[in-house]
């Protein structure tokens, strides 16, 4: 997808999910990023919930009131709202996502409003999908836009070696299907949130 030349790259920001010791997820989540690094309509971050280490929510009032007392949750807050689009990377643990994605969602309300999300997925035989099925249920609610476009990779474990991620044609090609979706609708969203539709 060609980007309109005066269009300003919008932030995306890419999260590994699984804060496990031996993950994979760290390493899938900087091929992602990367991938997204080289794409003229972004500017690509990568968060790891295992480097942000935000508690089980600890704090007084609802995150729709934005009364934020702690500072991991201001932090938190602060990438959140800066960002433009997210891809979030995880595996799948009993049918589901991990418990920190779910927190790291909870934790705020307002910053996740009109914006896509976009779902990159690893594990066994599964690939980690329903993981995926059950995300876009709880972003939605959140007020963002579950893309349909995915990332799933199977037996991840195969793909990895010397603690790099090495994907496959169709994990890039799937790659590319996900960045062309974000940034079709992340421009829109932008300009929803700015009023200026």
């Amino acid at each position: 997808m060609t980007p309109q030349p005066s269009a300003a790259p919008m932030t995306l920001t890419t999260v590994a999910a699984s804060t496990r010791p031996g993950r994979v997820g760290r390493s899938v989540a900087d091929w992602f990023a990367l991938r997204a690094a080289e794409y003229d309509q972004f500017e690509s971050h990568t968060v790891d919930l295992h480097e942000l280490a935000l508690p089980f929510y600890d704090e007084p009032h609802p995150p729709a009131q934005q009364r934020y007392t702690k500072s991991h949750t201001l932090e938190w807050s602060r990438i959140v709202d800066a960002s433009d689009a997210f891809v979030f990377v995880t595996p799948e643990y009993n049918g589901g996502f991990p418990a920190p994605l779910k927190n790291a969602w909870d934790y705020l309300a307002v910053e996740w409003q009109h914006k896509p999300a976009g779902f990159v997925s690893y594990g066994g035989v599964s690939a980690g999908t329903r993981a995926v099925q059950m995300g876009k249920q709880i972003v939605a609610n959140l007020r963002m836009l579950p893309i349909g476009p995915t990332v799933s990779i199977p037996f991840v474990g195969q793909l990895v070696e010397d603690g790099d991620f090495r994907p496959g044609k169709i994990h890039e090609s799937a790659a590319e299907q996900v960045l062309d979706e974000l940034a079709r609708t992340a421009r829109v969203m932008q300009r929803l949130r700015s009023g200026t539709y």
